[in-house]
Parts: structure tokens; C-alpha cells; sequence
């Protein structure tokens, strides 16, 4: 029983790491879209 709650918590761990690292690299290309597209001056 231990065994297995060990496994799950290395498995959340690992997703969370992942969702971190995914969603970090998304933030940063929204900021380098929104720094480099022209001003929209309307």
C-alpha cells in the first residue's frame, strides 16, 4: 500500500513539474508576442 501511494505521489509530482514548465514557456511567448507586435494606434 505504501508502495503504491509512493509511485502516485512521484507521478503528481512529475505532472506538476511538467504543468509548471508548460505553462512558464506559454507566459513567456505571450510576452515576447505582446512585445513585438506593433501598437495598435486606432
Amino acid at each position: 500500500m505504501f508502495k503504491k501511494l509512493l509511485i502516485l505521489a512521484g507521478v503528481v509530482g512529475v505532472a506538476a513539474v511538467v504543468f509548471n514548465k508548460v505553462k512558464a514557456s506559454n507566459d513567456e511567448r505571450a510576452l515576447w508576442h505582446e512585445a513585438t507586435t506593433a501598437p495598435d494606434l486606432r
